[in-house]
């Protein structure tokens, strides 16, 4: 799936400043990865956000964000901000700082370094 690059690179601007962000193809889209952890991604032209769950019932209620339902069901710590929600520059930041508060509370990854999953009986 394609995804917006004109917003992929308004992103890449807004967080041009973080020696810590890295690009990676992500749920058919791009995401970025701050301090290895996946930050904000686009899907198509819809934004993800990754946030604390805690924080979801408050975040739903703003304009243009909706439940990250990529898989048939609502994404617990994910939501998606439809384009309207990602207008303007200031909506754009808001939503992006939202999603590296929330990859600053979490321990740094390695950069590059995926998570290996154990290998299951054939």
């Amino acid at each position: 799936m394609a995804y917006d690059e004109k917003l992929a690179e308004r992103i890449r601007t807004a967080l041009s400043d973080r020696p810590d962000v890295e690009e990676r193809r992500m749920f058919g889209g791009i995401a970025f990865m701050v301090r290895g952890h996946m930050s904000v991604g686009l899907i198509g032209p819809t934004l993800m956000v990754r946030h604390e769950p805690a924080d979801a019932e408050a975040l739903l209620r703003e304009p243009h964000a909706r439940p990250m339902d990529f898989t048939g069901r609502p994404m617990r710590g994910f939501l998606y901000v439809d384009p309207p929600g990602t207008r303007t520059a200031a909506a754009l930041r808001v939503w992006i700082r939202r999603a590296t508060v929330w990859a600053e509370t979490q321990p740094p990854k390695a950069p590059g370094k995926r998570p290996t999953r154990p290998r299951t009986k054939r």
